[in-house]
């Protein structure tokens, strides 16, 4: 399994916001210290303020910080909000043309793991990405007050 741009660049996001608490930094900065696109990091910011995760702060000391607690931030439920889970076409059954949808057994057994994958996800929060807080601070080269 292979997670999009837009879901690996979301957690990136809330990473960023998690280890910086009293920070409110721009949609450049964190591109900068990620090496990735502002135009797609912009993209998902907006998502993330969306979906209720990220807070966004205008004028001169505008940026981003996070709108809820770690803890109350499930990284099962941020993936599920980010991610396309049709696995095979016919999970999706307004496009679905597979000519043995309904006789074959991959389905079930594709959403049963799909189930189990998400339930495990269910079980962390950013709290539990961000614990090695010191470190992630020093692999950003963020300066701490």
């Amino acid at each position: 399994m292979h997670l999009t741009r837009h879901s690996d660049y979301t957690m990136r996001l809330l990473i960023y916001l998690a280890v910086q608490p009293d920070a409110t930094p721009t949609i450049q900065e964190i591109a900068d210290h990620y090496r990735i696109s502002r135009n797609h990091l912009m993209k998902v910011a907006n998502r993330a303020v969306q979906a209720g995760y990220v807070e966004g702060m205008r004028g001169r000391a505008g940026g981003l910080r996070l709108a809820r607690p770690l803890k109350q931030i499930n990284i099962g439920q941020v993936l599920r909000a980010t991610e396309n889970w049709d696995l095979v076409e016919c999970f999706d059954t307004e496009s679905n043309h597979c000519a043995i949808s309904g006789g074959c057994g991959l389905q079930p057994i594709l959403r049963r793991a799909l189930e189990a994958y998400l339930a495990t996800l269910d079980r962390y929060s950013l709290a539990d990405v961000v614990a090695r807080r010191p470190l992630l601070i020093q692999l950003l080269d963020l300066k701490t007050a």
